[in-house]
Protein backbone atom coordinates (compact mmCIF):
# COMPACT_ATOMS: atom_id res chain seq x y z
CA UNK A 1 0.00 0.00 0.00
CA UNK A 2 1.20 3.34 -1.09
CA UNK A 3 1.94 5.93 1.51
CA UNK A 4 0.33 9.23 0.33
CA UNK A 5 1.42 11.21 3.19
CA UNK A 6 4.15 13.88 2.73
CA UNK A 7 7.03 12.92 4.88
CA UNK A 8 8.01 14.54 8.29
CA UNK A 9 11.30 16.33 6.74
CA UNK A 10 9.00 17.21 3.23
CA UNK A 11 6.27 19.07 5.38
CA UNK A 12 8.47 20.65 8.08
CA UNK A 13 10.54 22.44 4.96
CA UNK A 14 7.75 23.02 3.03
CA UNK A 15 5.95 24.53 6.57
CA UNK A 16 5.73 28.57 6.21
CA UNK A 17 8.35 30.40 8.55
CA UNK A 18 6.93 32.20 11.68
CA UNK A 19 8.67 35.42 12.66
CA UNK A 20 9.03 36.78 16.26
CA UNK A 21 7.63 40.56 16.12
CA UNK A 22 9.20 43.04 18.02
CA UNK A 23 7.46 44.21 21.39
CA UNK A 24 5.10 47.15 21.11
CA UNK A 25 4.36 48.54 24.54
CA UNK A 26 1.46 51.66 24.29
CA UNK A 27 1.51 53.89 27.57
CA UNK A 28 -2.03 55.09 27.94
CA UNK A 29 -1.84 58.21 29.40
CA UNK A 30 -3.52 58.85 32.86
CA UNK A 31 -6.72 61.32 32.78
CA UNK A 32 -5.87 63.18 35.74
CA UNK A 33 -2.35 64.08 34.48
CA UNK A 34 -3.62 65.26 31.40
CA UNK A 35 -6.58 67.25 32.84
CA UNK A 36 -3.88 68.26 35.27
CA UNK A 37 -1.61 69.90 32.74
CA UNK A 38 -4.34 71.35 30.62
CA UNK A 39 -5.76 73.44 33.81
CA UNK A 40 -2.11 74.28 34.16
CA UNK A 41 -1.13 75.45 31.17
CA UNK A 42 -4.51 77.05 30.92
CA UNK A 43 -4.35 79.21 33.69
CA UNK A 44 -0.99 79.94 33.70
CA UNK A 45 -1.71 81.45 29.92
CA UNK A 46 -4.77 83.66 31.28
CA UNK A 47 -2.68 85.04 34.08
CA UNK A 48 -0.30 85.78 31.42
CA UNK A 49 -2.83 88.60 30.14
CA UNK A 50 -4.54 88.99 33.21
CA UNK A 51 -2.29 90.31 35.48
CA UNK A 52 -1.59 93.82 34.31
CA UNK A 53 -1.43 95.54 38.07
CA UNK A 54 0.72 93.84 40.70
CA UNK A 55 2.93 91.24 40.59
CA UNK A 56 2.81 87.23 40.96
CA UNK A 57 4.91 84.58 40.95
CA UNK A 58 3.93 80.69 40.64
CA UNK A 59 5.98 77.92 42.00
CA UNK A 60 5.17 74.80 41.25
CA UNK A 61 7.41 70.84 40.68
CA UNK A 62 7.60 71.83 37.11
CA UNK A 63 9.29 75.11 37.16
CA UNK A 64 8.47 78.90 38.10
CA UNK A 65 6.40 81.50 36.41
CA UNK A 66 5.82 85.33 36.87
CA UNK A 67 3.86 87.64 36.05
CA UNK A 68 3.12 91.32 35.62
CA UNK A 69 5.54 94.10 36.47
CA UNK A 70 6.76 94.74 39.62
CA UNK A 71 6.87 98.71 41.31
CA UNK A 72 6.50 100.14 44.25
CA UNK A 73 4.26 99.52 46.78
CA UNK A 74 2.12 96.67 44.42
CA UNK A 75 0.74 93.95 45.85
CA UNK A 76 3.14 90.80 45.67
CA UNK A 77 2.19 87.66 45.34
CA UNK A 78 3.73 84.30 45.76
CA UNK A 79 2.03 81.18 45.28
CA UNK A 80 3.47 77.89 46.22
CA UNK A 81 1.70 74.58 44.81
CA UNK A 82 1.91 71.84 46.82
CA UNK A 83 -0.59 69.65 44.83
CA UNK A 84 -1.57 69.23 41.22
CA UNK A 85 -5.25 69.59 42.13
CA UNK A 86 -4.57 73.24 42.87
CA UNK A 87 -4.96 73.70 39.08
CA UNK A 88 -7.88 71.59 38.31
CA UNK A 89 -9.63 74.07 41.25
CA UNK A 90 -8.62 76.93 39.76
CA UNK A 91 -9.80 76.34 36.17
CA UNK A 92 -13.53 75.13 37.24
CA UNK A 93 -14.05 76.60 40.26
CA UNK A 94 -12.16 79.90 40.18
CA UNK A 95 -11.87 81.84 43.66
CA UNK A 96 -14.07 79.02 45.19
CA UNK A 97 -11.56 76.62 43.90
CA UNK A 98 -8.43 78.66 45.35
CA UNK A 99 -10.50 78.67 48.31
CA UNK A 100 -10.87 74.91 48.71
CA UNK A 101 -6.97 74.64 47.56
CA UNK A 102 -6.27 77.05 50.29
CA UNK A 103 -7.97 75.69 53.07
CA UNK A 104 -6.58 71.91 52.42
CA UNK A 105 -3.22 72.92 51.82
CA UNK A 106 -2.87 71.97 47.89
CA UNK A 107 -1.30 75.69 47.77
CA UNK A 108 0.83 78.24 50.43
CA UNK A 109 1.07 81.68 49.89
CA UNK A 110 3.07 84.51 50.97
CA UNK A 111 0.26 86.97 52.43
CA UNK A 112 -3.92 86.47 51.67
CA UNK A 113 -4.66 90.07 51.96
CA UNK A 114 -2.17 90.54 48.86
CA UNK A 115 -4.09 87.58 47.03
CA UNK A 116 -7.34 89.01 46.93
CA UNK A 117 -5.70 92.63 46.67
CA UNK A 118 -4.08 91.24 43.43
CA UNK A 119 -7.28 89.38 42.15
CA UNK A 120 -9.73 92.32 42.70
CA UNK A 121 -7.15 94.62 41.07
CA UNK A 122 -6.90 92.35 38.22
CA UNK A 123 -10.85 91.39 38.22
CA UNK A 124 -11.93 92.04 35.31
CA UNK A 125 -8.96 89.78 33.17
CA UNK A 126 -9.59 87.13 35.91
CA UNK A 127 -13.03 86.60 34.59
CA UNK A 128 -11.35 84.68 31.57
CA UNK A 129 -10.77 81.58 33.88
CA UNK A 130 -14.48 81.02 34.29
CA UNK A 131 -14.60 77.99 32.27
CA UNK A 132 -17.75 76.35 30.45
CA UNK A 133 -18.59 74.14 33.21
CA UNK A 134 -18.40 76.43 35.85
CA UNK A 135 -20.83 79.05 34.18
CA UNK A 136 -23.21 76.60 34.32
CA UNK A 137 -22.73 75.31 37.40
CA UNK A 138 -22.95 79.10 38.51
CA UNK A 139 -25.82 79.57 37.04
CA UNK A 140 -27.92 76.37 38.11
CA UNK A 141 -26.89 77.32 41.99
CA UNK A 142 -27.94 81.17 41.58
CA UNK A 143 -31.50 79.90 40.64
CA UNK A 144 -31.62 77.68 43.16
CA UNK A 145 -30.04 80.10 45.86
CA UNK A 146 -32.61 83.03 44.94
CA UNK A 147 -36.02 80.83 44.74
CA UNK A 148 -35.20 77.85 46.98
CA UNK A 149 -32.56 79.37 50.09
CA UNK A 150 -34.67 80.82 51.84
CA UNK A 151 -37.59 79.51 52.65
CA UNK A 152 -38.78 78.57 55.52
CA UNK A 153 -37.49 75.09 55.90
CA UNK A 154 -34.60 76.11 54.44
CA UNK A 155 -34.32 79.50 56.22
CA UNK A 156 -33.71 76.95 59.66
CA UNK A 157 -31.04 74.52 57.90
CA UNK A 158 -29.03 77.94 57.25
CA UNK A 159 -29.27 79.18 60.67
CA UNK A 160 -27.91 75.50 62.06
CA UNK A 161 -24.88 76.13 59.68
CA UNK A 162 -24.12 79.86 60.10
CA UNK A 163 -24.91 80.18 64.01
CA UNK A 164 -25.66 76.80 65.53
CA UNK A 165 -21.39 76.67 65.94
CA UNK A 166 -19.83 76.46 69.12
CA UNK A 167 -20.52 79.18 71.27
CA UNK A 168 -17.18 79.14 72.21
CA UNK A 169 -16.20 80.00 69.25
CA UNK A 170 -18.19 82.77 68.82
CA UNK A 171 -16.93 84.06 72.03
CA UNK A 172 -13.27 83.93 71.39
CA UNK A 173 -13.01 86.31 69.34
CA UNK A 174 -15.92 88.78 69.23
CA UNK A 175 -16.00 91.57 71.17
CA UNK A 176 -17.81 91.10 75.27
CA UNK A 177 -21.06 92.13 73.49
CA UNK A 178 -20.78 89.59 71.12
CA UNK A 179 -21.55 91.93 67.79
CA UNK A 180 -20.84 89.71 65.16
CA UNK A 181 -21.47 92.97 62.60
CA UNK A 182 -19.49 95.90 61.49
CA UNK A 183 -17.68 98.00 64.32
CA UNK A 184 -17.52 101.67 64.23
CA UNK A 185 -14.29 103.41 64.70
CA UNK A 186 -13.43 106.83 65.59
CA UNK A 187 -10.59 108.73 66.39
CA UNK A 188 -10.87 107.70 70.31
CA UNK A 189 -9.14 104.34 68.46
CA UNK A 190 -7.05 105.66 65.66
CA UNK A 191 -9.94 105.85 63.11
CA UNK A 192 -9.98 102.81 60.53
CA UNK A 193 -6.51 102.11 60.20
CA UNK A 194 -5.37 102.74 64.03
CA UNK A 195 -4.04 98.75 64.62
CA UNK A 196 -1.99 98.98 61.34
CA UNK A 197 -0.51 102.62 62.52
CA UNK A 198 -0.12 102.68 66.56
CA UNK A 199 -1.16 98.79 66.63
CA UNK A 200 -4.61 97.12 68.48
CA UNK A 201 -4.68 97.98 72.29
CA UNK A 202 -7.05 96.37 74.82
CA UNK A 203 -10.65 96.96 74.53
CA UNK A 204 -10.50 98.79 71.41
CA UNK A 205 -12.75 96.58 69.52
CA UNK A 206 -15.30 96.94 72.14
CA UNK A 207 -15.71 100.79 72.53
CA UNK A 208 -16.36 100.45 68.54
CA UNK A 209 -18.82 97.75 68.91
CA UNK A 210 -20.61 99.99 71.36
CA UNK A 211 -20.50 102.67 69.72
CA UNK A 212 -22.37 100.86 66.83
CA UNK A 213 -24.86 99.38 68.59
CA UNK A 214 -25.72 103.22 70.28
CA UNK A 215 -25.36 104.95 66.97
CA UNK A 216 -28.21 102.35 65.32
CA UNK A 217 -30.59 102.98 68.44
CA UNK A 218 -30.15 106.76 68.39
CA UNK A 219 -30.69 106.75 64.30
CA UNK A 220 -34.07 104.75 65.67
CA UNK A 221 -35.09 107.35 67.60
CA UNK A 222 -35.69 105.22 71.07
CA UNK A 223 -36.74 106.74 74.30
CA UNK A 224 -37.39 105.38 77.85
CA UNK A 225 -40.56 102.70 77.61
CA UNK A 226 -40.27 102.78 73.38
CA UNK A 227 -40.84 99.01 72.38
CA UNK A 228 -38.18 98.11 69.80
CA UNK A 229 -38.55 94.33 67.27
CA UNK A 230 -35.38 93.40 66.43
CA UNK A 231 -35.12 90.80 63.61
CA UNK A 232 -31.36 88.58 64.27
CA UNK A 233 -31.02 88.17 67.89
CA UNK A 234 -27.33 87.79 67.74
CA UNK A 235 -26.35 87.10 71.33
CA UNK A 236 -28.32 89.67 73.25
CA UNK A 237 -26.02 92.47 72.72
CA UNK A 238 -27.99 95.70 71.14
CA UNK A 239 -31.32 94.19 72.98
CA UNK A 240 -28.91 94.61 76.29
CA UNK A 241 -27.75 97.80 75.43
CA UNK A 242 -31.62 98.89 74.97
CA UNK A 243 -33.08 98.30 77.29
CA UNK A 244 -29.75 99.31 80.19
CA UNK A 245 -29.08 102.47 78.40
CA UNK A 246 -32.11 103.74 76.50
CA UNK A 247 -34.63 102.20 78.75
CA UNK A 248 -36.88 100.10 76.27
CA UNK A 249 -38.32 97.00 75.92
CA UNK A 250 -37.39 94.35 73.03
CA UNK A 251 -38.66 91.70 71.13
CA UNK A 252 -36.08 90.14 69.13
CA UNK A 253 -36.12 86.86 66.85
CA UNK A 254 -33.62 84.27 65.72
CA UNK A 255 -33.33 80.91 64.05
CA UNK A 256 -30.36 79.88 66.11
CA UNK A 257 -31.12 77.95 69.02
CA UNK A 258 -27.49 78.32 70.40
CA UNK A 259 -27.71 82.16 70.12
CA UNK A 260 -30.78 82.24 72.13
CA UNK A 261 -29.91 79.98 74.95
CA UNK A 262 -26.55 82.26 75.23
CA UNK A 263 -28.79 85.27 75.03
CA UNK A 264 -31.21 84.53 77.29
CA UNK A 265 -28.58 83.32 79.70
CA UNK A 266 -26.72 87.05 79.38
CA UNK A 267 -29.94 88.65 79.40
CA UNK A 268 -30.33 87.13 82.74
CA UNK A 269 -27.14 87.87 83.95
CA UNK A 270 -27.54 91.82 83.24
CA UNK A 271 -31.12 92.04 85.04
CA UNK A 272 -32.88 92.44 81.84
CA UNK A 273 -34.98 89.50 81.73
CA UNK A 274 -38.24 91.06 82.28
CA UNK A 275 -37.90 94.25 79.49
CA UNK A 276 -36.26 91.33 76.90
CA UNK A 277 -38.11 88.65 75.40
CA UNK A 278 -36.04 86.26 72.94
CA UNK A 279 -38.71 84.61 70.37
CA UNK A 280 -37.23 81.30 68.46
CA UNK A 281 -39.25 82.67 65.12
CA UNK A 282 -38.88 83.00 61.88
CA UNK A 283 -39.64 86.83 60.72
CA UNK A 284 -42.57 85.43 58.88
CA UNK A 285 -44.64 84.11 61.69
CA UNK A 286 -44.46 87.04 63.86
CA UNK A 287 -47.94 87.10 65.61
CA UNK A 288 -50.95 88.95 65.14
CA UNK A 289 -50.19 90.68 68.55
CA UNK A 290 -47.60 92.14 66.91
CA UNK A 291 -49.31 94.27 64.55
CA UNK A 292 -49.07 98.05 65.17
CA UNK A 293 -47.06 97.27 68.35
CA UNK A 294 -43.47 98.34 68.47
CA UNK A 295 -42.10 101.80 68.05
CA UNK A 296 -38.82 100.87 66.70
CA UNK A 297 -37.74 98.25 64.00
CA UNK A 298 -33.67 97.42 64.46
CA UNK A 299 -32.00 94.52 62.25
CA UNK A 300 -28.34 94.58 62.15
CA UNK A 301 -26.69 92.31 59.41
CA UNK A 302 -29.41 89.68 58.93
CA UNK A 303 -30.68 90.96 55.57
CA UNK A 304 -28.38 88.58 53.90
CA UNK A 305 -30.28 85.81 55.29
CA UNK A 306 -33.35 87.24 53.66
CA UNK A 307 -33.14 86.71 49.79
CA UNK A 308 -34.02 89.16 46.77
CA UNK A 309 -37.50 86.76 46.58
CA UNK A 310 -38.32 88.13 50.03
CA UNK A 311 -37.30 91.56 50.75
CA UNK A 312 -41.35 92.89 49.78
CA UNK A 313 -42.44 90.21 52.71
CA UNK A 314 -39.45 91.62 54.72
CA UNK A 315 -40.18 95.24 55.02
CA UNK A 316 -44.37 94.25 54.68
CA UNK A 317 -44.26 92.81 58.16
CA UNK A 318 -41.90 95.48 59.59
CA UNK A 319 -44.97 98.01 57.95
CA UNK A 320 -46.82 95.63 59.77
CA UNK A 321 -45.25 95.78 63.31
CA UNK A 322 -44.76 99.34 63.20
CA UNK A 323 -46.98 101.94 64.82
CA UNK A 324 -48.58 104.60 62.00
CA UNK A 325 -46.89 107.65 63.51
CA UNK A 326 -43.62 108.30 65.21
CA UNK A 327 -42.16 104.77 63.96
CA UNK A 328 -38.24 104.21 63.02
CA UNK A 329 -36.92 101.58 61.05
CA UNK A 330 -33.22 101.23 61.20
CA UNK A 331 -31.16 98.14 58.88
CA UNK A 332 -28.25 97.60 58.30
CA UNK A 333 -26.15 95.09 55.64
CA UNK A 334 -23.15 94.12 53.41
CA UNK A 335 -24.31 94.90 50.44
CA UNK A 336 -23.16 94.56 46.86
CA UNK A 337 -22.84 98.15 44.85
CA UNK A 338 -25.50 98.77 42.37
CA UNK A 339 -23.09 97.90 39.47
CA UNK A 340 -22.76 93.86 40.65
CA UNK A 341 -25.90 93.19 42.29
CA UNK A 342 -28.04 90.31 40.87
CA UNK A 343 -30.99 88.84 42.46
CA UNK A 344 -29.55 85.23 41.00
CA UNK A 345 -26.22 85.02 43.40
CA UNK A 346 -24.42 81.61 42.83
CA UNK A 347 -22.49 79.56 45.48
CA UNK A 348 -19.32 80.96 46.26
CA UNK A 349 -16.87 80.56 49.43
CA UNK A 350 -19.03 82.07 51.73
CA UNK A 351 -22.30 80.70 50.70
CA UNK A 352 -21.06 77.46 50.73
CA UNK A 353 -18.68 77.41 53.97
CA UNK A 354 -20.18 80.46 56.06
CA UNK A 355 -23.25 81.38 55.51
CA UNK A 356 -25.36 78.57 53.42
CA UNK A 357 -27.75 80.08 50.53
CA UNK A 358 -26.66 83.97 52.11
CA UNK A 359 -27.51 87.04 49.37
CA UNK A 360 -26.11 90.12 49.95
CA UNK A 361 -28.27 93.03 48.56
CA UNK A 362 -27.87 96.41 47.21
CA UNK A 363 -29.02 99.53 49.25
CA UNK A 364 -31.24 100.65 46.26
CA UNK A 365 -33.06 97.17 46.44
CA UNK A 366 -33.73 97.70 49.70
CA UNK A 367 -35.06 100.36 49.41
CA UNK A 368 -37.08 99.49 46.75
CA UNK A 369 -38.68 96.94 48.78
CA UNK A 370 -39.07 99.00 51.41
CA UNK A 371 -41.38 101.33 49.32
CA UNK A 372 -43.41 98.43 47.76
CA UNK A 373 -44.06 96.37 51.42
CA UNK A 374 -45.02 99.21 53.28
CA UNK A 375 -46.85 100.40 49.80
CA UNK A 376 -45.29 104.30 50.15
CA UNK A 377 -46.12 104.14 54.14
CA UNK A 378 -42.23 104.90 54.43
CA UNK A 379 -39.53 107.70 54.31
CA UNK A 380 -36.18 107.06 53.97
CA UNK A 381 -34.77 109.30 56.28
CA UNK A 382 -30.66 108.54 56.06
CA UNK A 383 -28.21 106.53 54.02
CA UNK A 384 -25.01 105.52 55.21
CA UNK A 385 -22.01 103.23 54.02
CA UNK A 386 -19.51 102.25 56.83
CA UNK A 387 -17.86 99.78 54.75
CA UNK A 388 -14.59 101.76 55.89
CA UNK A 389 -15.09 100.49 59.13
CA UNK A 390 -15.01 96.52 57.87
CA UNK A 391 -11.39 95.77 57.48
CA UNK A 392 -10.03 96.96 61.01
CA UNK A 393 -13.39 94.90 62.29
CA UNK A 394 -12.40 91.94 60.32
CA UNK A 395 -8.82 92.01 61.37
CA UNK A 396 -9.47 92.77 64.85
CA UNK A 397 -11.54 89.11 64.73
CA UNK A 398 -8.55 87.52 63.10
CA UNK A 399 -6.22 88.39 66.19
CA UNK A 400 -8.42 87.59 68.50
CA UNK A 401 -9.11 83.98 67.02
CA UNK A 402 -5.74 83.45 66.90
CA UNK A 403 -4.33 84.35 70.13
CA UNK A 404 -7.78 82.59 71.66
CA UNK A 405 -8.49 79.73 69.49
CA UNK A 406 -6.76 76.38 71.17
CA UNK A 407 -7.29 73.04 69.97
CA UNK A 408 -7.92 71.13 72.43
CA UNK A 409 -10.82 73.62 73.93
CA UNK A 410 -12.46 73.19 70.52
CA UNK A 411 -12.83 69.84 70.05
CA UNK A 412 -15.42 69.25 72.88
CA UNK A 413 -17.65 70.76 70.62
CA UNK A 414 -15.87 69.87 67.42
CA UNK A 415 -14.51 66.13 67.99
CA UNK A 416 -13.11 65.87 64.32
CA UNK A 417 -10.91 68.88 64.83
CA UNK A 418 -8.78 66.43 67.04
CA UNK A 419 -7.21 65.46 63.88
CA UNK A 420 -3.73 67.72 63.81
CA UNK A 421 -4.88 67.67 59.65
CA UNK A 422 -8.75 68.72 60.21
CA UNK A 423 -7.70 71.29 62.57
CA UNK A 424 -5.41 73.21 60.33
CA UNK A 425 -8.27 73.01 57.88
CA UNK A 426 -10.46 74.75 60.34
CA UNK A 427 -7.80 77.33 61.20
CA UNK A 428 -7.23 78.21 57.26
CA UNK A 429 -11.50 78.74 56.92
CA UNK A 430 -11.70 81.61 59.12
CA UNK A 431 -8.22 83.07 58.14
CA UNK A 432 -9.22 82.76 54.78
CA UNK A 433 -12.68 83.92 55.50
CA UNK A 434 -11.19 87.52 57.58
CA UNK A 435 -8.82 87.91 54.84
CA UNK A 436 -10.98 87.64 51.97
CA UNK A 437 -14.32 89.96 53.27
CA UNK A 438 -11.59 92.56 54.53
CA UNK A 439 -10.29 92.70 51.21
CA UNK A 440 -13.65 92.65 49.40
CA UNK A 441 -14.81 95.89 51.68
CA UNK A 442 -11.38 97.58 51.41
CA UNK A 443 -11.75 97.15 47.49
CA UNK A 444 -15.30 98.64 47.42
CA UNK A 445 -16.35 95.12 45.85
CA UNK A 446 -18.66 94.98 48.49
CA UNK A 447 -19.99 97.78 50.37
CA UNK A 448 -22.33 97.78 54.18
CA UNK A 449 -25.10 100.12 53.96
CA UNK A 450 -27.45 100.92 56.99
CA UNK A 451 -30.97 102.69 56.01
CA UNK A 452 -32.95 104.72 58.35
CA UNK A 453 -37.23 104.95 57.40
CA UNK A 454 -39.56 106.83 59.12
CA UNK A 455 -43.19 107.09 59.29
CA UNK A 456 -44.25 109.56 56.24
CA UNK A 457 -44.99 113.20 58.25
CA UNK A 458 -43.20 112.34 60.99
CA UNK A 459 -41.45 115.46 62.46
CA UNK A 460 -38.06 115.52 61.83
CA UNK A 461 -35.96 117.15 65.31
CA UNK A 462 -36.85 120.33 65.67
CA UNK A 463 -35.76 122.67 63.44
CA UNK A 464 -37.97 125.67 63.60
Amino acid sequence: MLNTAPSTAVALSTAPKLYRLPSLSMVVPNPKSVMVGYSRASVLAIMEKAIVKGYLTISDSEGVSHFGTRTKGCSEVHLKVIRDDFWTRILFSQDLGFSEAYMVGDVQVNDLKSVFDLWLDNEAGMGNLSSTANRIVSAISGLSNAFLGQTRWKARLNAIASYDQSNELFQAFLSQEMMYSCALWTDAEGGVRGDLVTGPTPGDLEAAQLRKIRHVLTAARVKPGDRILEFGSGWGGLAIEAARTFGCEVDTLTLSKEQKALAEERIKEAGYQDRIRVHLMDYRDIPSSFEKAFDAFVSIEMLEHVGSQHYHTYFKLVDYALKSRDATAVVSASTFPESRYSRYQPEDFMRKYMWPNSCLPSATALIAAANSGSEGRFTLEGVENHAAHYPRTLREWGRRLEANVRQESIIKDYPALADAAEYEVFKRKWQYLFAYAGAGFAKGYITCHMLTFTRPNDCPPSCD
